[in-house]
């Protein structure tokens, strides 16, 4: 039987959402091994002169515990 942790992460972006929630992995990946999914819980963006110009996921991030 294995066992799953989650774990909840921001990470921010200047390129796109898709690029945050890569930065969330890769950064929770520096010290947590075995990841096995990650869900964007919540999306936005800071705008500045009608353009997006960060963009930040808040993203729960699973793994798997060695038995």
């Amino acid at each position: 039987m294995s066992i799953v942790k989650v774990i909840e992460v921001i990470a921010t972006s200047n390129k796109s959402f898709d690029d945050a929630t890569q930065n969330a992995v890769t950064e929770a990946s520096k010290t947590v091994k075995n990841i096995k999914s990650v869900y964007v819980k919540e999306m936005n963006a800071n705008v500045t002169n009608n353009q997006i110009v960060n963009y930040a996921v808040n993203a729960k991030v699973s793994f798997e515990i060695d038995s």
